[in-house]
C-alpha cells in the first residue's frame, strides 16, 4: 500500500503509539485526581502544552485540548462570539474547510453579517478583496494557513495586520490544521490557532486550540471544569501525550521532514507534467505547502482514476476527506474558477515524511498507464 492521501490522515508514528499505550496500560490515572501518580500525569500534560506553544512561537496564551480540528474550529467561533452583545461581521475565506465554512453559515442564519473573501487563481486569499471587506464592525475572522486541497499558503501576517487595523478588537482565528509543523508560523499573527493530531502522525481524536493571552474567550461544554473550565470532560491523556511525542519527533527533524515531503512533491509534479493534458491546480509546486499537490488529468474522471489506483494499492483523493461523499461540485476549485473537465479530473496527492522518491516513481508509472488507458476507453 502506498498512501499519497496524507492530508486526510497519517499513520501514527510507532513511538507515539507506544506512548499512548504507556498512558493506557501503566500511567492510566486521571490527571484531575489528587494522588501523586495522577499529579505526574498532569505535569506531563503541562509540558505537552508548552511544546505546542513553542511550535507556533507563542510566548504567552493557553492551550485547550480538543478532539480534533472540527471541535477546535467550532470552539473558536463559539468561544469568541457567544459573549458578544451585538452581532457584527464575520469574514472567512471562500475556500475554508467545511468545519469553518459550515459554522460560518450557521452564524449567518442567526443574524451575523458573514462575508466570504475570494481567492486568486492559485488559491490564496486576495488581499485587496479581504481588505475591502473589513469594517470597524468586523468581529471575527477565520482563515486557513494552508489550503487542504491545493496547498496554497495564505499570507496570514498581512491578513492579520489588516484585520487589526480595521478593528483592534477583532478576533483573528487561523485554521492551522494543514500547516502546523510544515509551514513556519508565529502566534503573534493570530488570536486563535487550531491543530489536529492525525494530520502529523499522531492518533485520531485529539487536537488543540491555542488561545492568545488577551483574547476574551468563553468556554464550550460544561462539567468538571477541565481545560481551565473552557472544555470540560475527562482528559484524553493517551491521545495528548501521543500527540506530544509526534510534535517532538517533527520538531527534532523538521528540516529533514519538510525537505523529504517537498522532494516527493516536486518529483511527482515533474513526472505528471510529462503526461499529456495534465494541469497543475494551485500555486507553483515550488512555492506551495511542501506536502500537497493537486493535478487535473483532462479527459479522465478523477473518481474513476482514484478507484483504478486503489485497485493497485495506491491511495489518493479527489477532494477534502470530510466532504468526499457529497455528490456536488468541488467548492474550493469552484472558488478558484476551475470548472468543467479540469475540475472533473482533479486529484490531490499529499505526502508524509515516510513517503519516498521510489514510491513516487512507482506511482507515476502506474498513473500514466491508467490515464492513457482511461482516455482510450472514453474515446470509444
Amino acid at each position: 500500500m502506498i498512501n499519497f492521501d496524507n492530508s486526510a490522515t497519517t499513520r501514527t508514528f510507532d513511538e507515539s503509539a507506544n506512548v499512548a499505550l504507556h498512558y493506557m496500560l501503566s500511567q492510566y490515572y486521571n490527571p484531575s485526581s489528587a494522588y501523586s501518580v495522577a499529579v505526574e500525569s498532569e505535569k506531563d500534560i503541562k509540558r505537552a502544552r508548552k511544546r505546542i506553544m513553542s511550535a507556533i512561537n507563542a510566548d504567552s496564551g493557553s492551550i485547550i485540548y480538543t478532539s480534533g480540528a472540527t471541535e477546535s474550529n467550532n470552539m473558536a467561533f463559539s468561544g469568541a462570539l457567544q459573549s458578544l452583545r451585538a452581532k457584527g461581521r464575520i469574514i472567512i475565506g471562500s475556500t475554508e474547510h467545511p468545519s469553518v465554512y459550515e459554522v460560518a453559515n450557521s452564524y449567518a442564519k442567526i443574524g451575523f453579517d458573514v462575508e466570504f473573501a475570494s481567492v486568486n487563481a492559485d488559491g490564496r486569499i486576495d488581499l485587496d478583496v479581504f481588505r475591502d471587506l473589513l469594517t470597524p464592525n468586523t468581529q471575527f475572522v477565520s482563515i486557513m494557513l494552508v489550503n487542504n486541497e491545493v496547498g496554497a499558503i495564505n499570507d496570514i501576517h498581512t491578513l492579520h495586520k489588516y484585520a487589526k487595523q480595521a478593528n483592534p478588537q477583532c478576533i483573528f482565528h487561523v485554521d492551522g490544521v494543514q500547516g502546523f509543523l510544515k509551514v513556519p508560523f508565529n502566534a503573534n499573527d493570530c488570536d486563535l490557532f487550531s491543530i489536529s493530531g492525525h494530520k502529523f502522525n499522531a492518533p485520531k481524536g485529539v487536537g488543540a486550540l491555542y488561545v492568545g493571552k488577551d483574547v476574551k474567550f468563553a468556554g464550550g461544554q460544561l462539567g468538571g471544569g477541565q481545560e481551565g473550565g473552557l472544555r470540560s470532560g475527562t482528559t484524553n491523556t493517551p491521545g495528548i501525550m501521543a500527540m506530544d511525542k509526534s510534535i517532538e519527533i517533527y520538531s527534532d527533524s523538521s528540516e529533514e521532514f519538510i525537505q523529504s515531503m517537498q522532494a516527493c512533491k516536486l518529483r511527482l509534479a515533474k513526472n505528471m507534467a510529462a503526461i499529456k493534458d495534465t494541469v497543475l491546480n494551485g500555486p507553483p509546486a515550488e512555492s506551495g505547502a511542501p506536502h500537497i499537490l493537486n493535478i487535473s488529468f483532462l479527459g479522465v474522471r478523477s473518481e474513476v482514476l482514484l478507484h483504478a489506483l486503489d485497485a493497485r494499492g495506491i491511495l489518493v483523493a479527489t477532494g477534502s476527506a470530510c466532504s468526499s461523499h457529497k455528490n456536488s461540485n468541488n467548492r474550493v476549485l469552484d472558488a478558484m474558477n476551475i470548472k468543467g473537465p479540469r475540475q472533473e479530473g482533479a486529484v490531490r496527492f499529499s505526502f508524509s515524511p515516510t513517503n519516498t522518491i521510489d514510491e513516487v516513481d512507482t506511482v507515476s508509472s502506474i498513473i500514466e498507464e491508467n490515464v492513457l488507458l482511461l482516455r482510450r476507453y472514453k474515446k470509444r
